[in-house]
């Protein structure tokens, strides 16, 4: 295992200003499987206007097998929305960025970083970190294919191959393929041993090579990955590489969104308060229960929507227990909420 850090030091206080780019990347909500589908990007869109959402991935095989609608189908307000395709087939993938096109998306990203044994099994993921030159095809396929930019988020390395030089050169082969965006997850990704979740956790952060990244391919737009959970932190990224992604901070508690409209986009309308972004999820909720969904479709994304506030706790607790009854509607979220706003007048009291 490598741990030196033998990449150019970092210049005293300079760093390249962000690119034009058709999509502002300045701020978004990563790509997380059983997360990030289309009743949670409903929902996060309500409480930030500009930050870029992405798609969970989805497997470019369910597309090319006549599946597009199941996987692409989204609400127009979610725009600016971006989907992330796994594989490493290049006709497939081609494929995939023409669907996209279709669809609406305002981004194409390739799936580079993920290290569970499922998506290894089928050749694509962090594993692709290793094939370089096939990465490469793939975008130059879906860059033919497609209109759409398109992106590739990864990691730092995988196992041993972890230098500084193997992360330049696979940068820059992928980057001949047309690909001018890169989400860099900034730990590396061990392919045996440990489970997707410790991949999250436990191969250390290193901010400064994402930075060093962005040093060394100034003509590229690098976005930064992991461990950021707060708006003051995705700031300090911005001052050193064009974007900054949050992961499971924004699905678990989607209100640390509320001030990123203001403080990263410079948009300062006031945002909803979490009791009116209930009220304005209500709706939509309504209507994908009469198209079929169940409840527990919607609501297990609200849980963490009152995280901080008195009555959280009773919130979570009566949606747990009730959304998934058989003809459960609405009325279970306005009962939750009741549970927070009884909390918080006792909280005052």
């Amino acid at each position: 295992m490598s741990t030196a850090n033998n990449y150019p030091s970092t210049a005293t206080g300079h760093c390249t200003a962000p690119l034009a780019a058709p999509v502002d990347r300045r701020l978004s909500v990563a790509p997380m499987m059983a997360c990030t589908d289309r009743y949670a990007r409903y929902l996060l869109r309500l409480i930030s206007r500009h930050t870029l959402l992405y798609t969970e991935m989805v497997p470019a095989a369910a597309i090319v097998h006549g599946r597009a609608d199941l996987f692409l189908a989204f609400d127009p307000s979610e725009h600016p929305v971006a989907v992330q395709f796994g594989g490493a087939n290049a006709s497939e993938l081609a494929q995939c960025a023409r669907w996209a096109h279709r669809y609406g998306f305002d981004e194409v990203n390739l799936n580079v970083g993920c290290p569970s044994d499922r998506v290894q099994s089928g050749r694509f993921g962090a594993c692709l970190m290793a094939e370089a030159q096939q990465v490469r095809a793939c975008v130059a396929a879906m860059v033919d294919a497609s209109p759409l930019p398109v992106t590739v988020k990864t990691r730092l390395g995988i196992d041993e191959m972890d230098s500084w030089e193997f992360l330049c050169d696979f940068i820059a082969t992928v980057a001949q393929g047309g690909c001018r965006g890169f989400a860099m997850h900034a730990r590396k990704a061990w392919l045996k041993g440990l489970s997707p979740k410790a991949n999250r956790d436990i191969p250390p952060l290193d901010y400064g090579r994402v930075y060093a990244l962005k040093r060394q391919f100034p003509d590229l737009e690098i976005v930064l990955n992991g461990g950021v959970t707060t708006i003051d932190a995705a700031l300090t990224h911005l001052h050193c590489v064009d974007g900054v992604m949050m992961g499971r901070e924004a699905y678990h508690n989607p209100y640390v969104l509320a001030e990123v409209d203001a403080r990263v986009f410079g948009r300062p309308t006031a945002p909803l308060s979490r009791r009116g972004v209930l009220e304005a999820y209500l709706p939509f909720v309504e209507e994908q229960l009469r198209k079929g969904a169940p409840l527990s479709a919607m609501s297990r994304h609200l849980l963490g929507l009152f995280q901080g506030v008195p009555g959280a706790r009773a919130w979570r607790r009566y949606i747990s227990e009730n959304a998934h009854r058989r003809g459960a509607g609405t009325e279970v979220l306005e009962a939750a909420a009741a549970r927070v706003q009884d909390a918080s007048e006792r909280a005052a009291g």
